[in-house]
Parts: C-alpha cells; sequence; structure tokens
C-alpha cells in the first residue's frame, strides 16, 4: 500500500491550459493528490472508466460537495434507486425520441431566426451572438423555464458553473452563485403556478407529472441549466473554431460530418472536464489507499487524451474514432443530456450556421484563448460573413 504521489499545481496556469499537467501526472503518477485543489485526481481512462462504475466507493452522493450545497441534491449526487427514479421522470423529455422527434425542429426554428438577425452584422462574436443564445433558447424550451430571458440563462448558468468548480473557496463567487440559484427558484415557481401536469414535454411538465417535490423540481432543473447551457454554448462554439481553424468547412458541408466533428472537439478539448467523487468506504485501488471521505476528481480531459487509447492524442483529427472518448461520462451517471446535445448541436447548430454563412471565416492574426479546467471553453470566437 502506497501514499498517493502529489502533484503541485499552478491555479492560474491550470486555468489557461491545463493539458501539460495532466500530461505529467498520466505519466509519472495517474493517481495523484492535487493541495492546491484538495482532492485526488484519477487520469487516466482506464481508472475512470472502471471506478466510475464503482459507486459503492465512488459516491455521487456528497452531503458537502459545491454542487449539493449550492444548488440541492440533483440526481447527479445520487444513487442506487434514488438516481434512476429521478433521472427515469427527467429522461422523458430528453430521450434521443423526444430529441429527434420533439425539440429538433424547434431548435431549428430558433437557429434560423438567430442566424436571420445576425446576417446583416457581416462580423461579429459567435459565442455570444449565435452559440450563447441558441443554447439558452433551446434550454428555456427544455426546461420549461419560458419565463427566462437567455442572457439571465446565460448569467445563471455561468455563475452555477463558476460556484461548483469554487474549489479554492471565494466568497464573492459563492455569493454570486446563491444570487444565481435565487433567480431560478423564482422563474419556477411563478411556471409551476401556472403549469398542468403532463401540459407539454418539458422537465418542469414531466417531473410534476411524476410528482417530485419541489426540491427534487428546484434541484434538477438547476443541474439542467449548469449543464445544458454551458457546455453546449462551449461546445457549439468551439466546434465552429475547429472547423474554420482547421480548414475543415468543405469537407463537412460536403459530407454532413458533424456529429463526427462535435465528439472529436469534445474529445480533443473536454467542454466537462472533470466529474467529482467522494470515497464511501476505505478502498485500496491499484496499490492505492483511499480513505472515507477522501475528495475525487475524475478527470475526463486527462481520459479523452490518454496515450494508451489515443494516437496523437494531442492532435484534432476529424476522421478519429472517438468511441471510447468518455466526454459525456461511463456508468450508470453517463450524461442524460446526451442526446438532446447532439440534436442541438450535430443536427441543428452548426449544418444551419454553416450553410447559412458560406464565407463565414476566423478573423485574421486574432489569438483565440480557451479557458478553464473542470470546464472549458474558447473566451471569444470573432469571426466575418
Amino acid at each position: 500500500m502506497e501514499e498517493k504521489p502529489v502533484h503541485n499545481v499552478d491555479i492560474s496556469n491550470f486555468m489557461r491550459n491545463p493539458y501539460p499537467d495532466l500530461k505529467e501526472m498520466r505519466t509519472l503518477h495517474p493517481i495523484c493528490f492535487v493541495p492546491q485543489l484538495k482532492a485526488t485526481m484519477i487520469c487516466d481512462r482506464g481508472s475512470i472508466y472502471e471506478c466510475e462504475k464503482n459507486i459503492d466507493v465512488f459516491s455521487s452522493v456528497q452531503p458537502q460537495g459545491l454542487m449539493t450545497v449550492l444548488m440541492g441534491q440533483n440526481m447527479m449526487r445520487k444513487d442506487g434507486k434514488d438516481h434512476l427514479r429521478e433521472r427515469k421522470t427527467i429522461f422523458k423529455t430528453i430521450s434521443p425520441k423526444t430529441s429527434r422527434g420533439h425539440w429538433k425542429d424547434r431548435f431549428e426554428t430558433i437557429a434560423e431566426n438567430i442566424i436571420d438577425k445576425i446576417k446583416v452584422q457581416k462580423s461579429g462574436n459567435l459565442l455570444t451572438l449565435y452559440a450563447k443564445e441558441l443554447s439558452a433558447e433551446c434550454l428555456k424550451l427544455v426546461t420549461g423555464l419560458t419565463n427566462m430571458t437567455a442572457a439571465e440563462m446565460d448569467r445563471v448558468s455561468q455563475g452555477m458553473i463558476d460556484g461548483c468548480s469554487n474549489y479554492v473557496g471565494d466568497k464573492n463567487i459563492e455569493e454570486y452563485c446563491n444570487d444565481c440559484t435565487k433567480s431560478i427558484d423564482t422563474h419556477i415557481k411563478d411556471i409551476v403556478s401556472t403549469k398542468n401536469r403532463g401540459s407539454d414535454f418539458s422537465m418542469i411538465s414531466k417531473m410534476l407529472e411524476g410528482k417530485l417535490s419541489m426540491d427534487q423540481i428546484s434541484a434538477n432543473i438547476k443541474l439542467a441549466i449548469s449543464g445544458g447551457q454551458n457546455e453546449p454554448r462551449d461546445a457549439i462554439a468551439g466546434c465552429i473554431w475547429a472547423a474554420l481553424n482547421f480548414g475543415l468547412k468543405e469537407r463537412l458541408l460536403e459530407k454532413n460530418d458533424w456529429d463526427q466533428l462535435f465528439n472529436e472537439y469534445c474529445r480533443w478539448m473536454s467542454p466537462i472536464g472533470m466529474s467529482p467523487r467522494e470515497i464511501a468506504k476505505n478502498f485500496l485501488y491499484k496499490n492505492v489507499a483511499f480513505k472515507k471521505g477522501d475528495r475525487v476528481f475524475l478527470m475526463f480531459s486527462s481520459a479523452n487524451r490518454d496515450e494508451k487509447v489515443f494516437s496523437n492524442p494531442e492532435n484534432f483529427e476529424l476522421e478519429r474514432d472517438c468511441s471510447k472518448s468518455i466526454h459525456f461520462g461511463a456508468g450508470p451517471h453517463f450524461c442524460a443530456g446526451a442526446s438532446i446535445a447532439s440534436t442541438m448541436i450535430s443536427s441543428v447548430a452548426l449544418p444551419k450556421l454553416f450553410s447559412s454563412l458560406p464565407k463565414l471565416k476566423l478573423v485574421d492574426n486574432k489569438d483565440y484563448k480557451f479557458e478553464g479546467w473542470a470546464f472549458r471553453g474558447i473566451t471569444s470566437l470573432e469571426c466575418e460573413w
């Protein structure tokens, strides 16, 4: 039995680009303790894939975890029957059948309306003009929070994302997150007071129909917003950048490889970089001792660049086999929104934009930057069309 190796990180550098540190961890000690984050990181794909399924040890139930404290105990922070019941109820909204048969047409209308507005501008930041507004407007329909503006949806999502990754304990970030969750609860109460049970395919309707409590509805709507706004927003913008930066536009339009673009981008840049767990009981894994209560980060971003699984993992390769990428996680907590995200991004957002703006290109000599380690995205997407 060995004590966990220690790997120190500079938080600022880790935010700007976590991949050099993650590569060093995978190479030297794929399971290691990071003092600056007070957590053990598991960095190789094989270990993550195995440990994520072992819910008896690597538990999603984290009473003192940031997500639970700030947002309530949603289905992502439950295991077993409790998790399955809420997941089954919500799945009626976001299943592959509902995504394609009900939401796709509505998403297309949203995309077309946004593109019509931005066409006349000739240039601008597509992160805000297109990706942010599209994901927010789609999420308003899916959650049922049609009383919330797109700008507020993006604000509260970012506030919660920042709060849930605030492992350095910044009080200002925590207070801002609390303000965001308060806004969400206000909007939920307003909608619930007027909505008939089972009246539509929205999450709120289906949770009312499934007789979930208001606490369950509140916590799961916050989960949907935290995962259904920032990550699709950043994936849409990132995929646009990748298609243009790597000269893939014509090939994508010809072969309609939008789903392949989406999957390779999420493998390569991992908008969701990690998923936290709490050790439920003392456990020995690969001769490393885990103690009850230990905080563990399953580093999806590292797994998706694991040299043992992917050749030349730091390269963006459109034709790569992404079947072993775990950008949506693995095991019982595999992302419930995977199908609706793929529908929104691969079937609507990307083909609609590129077919409507044939002269779309990046701005010359612009330095495009990405930021984040727990959640990662491009900071600006200035384009011309």
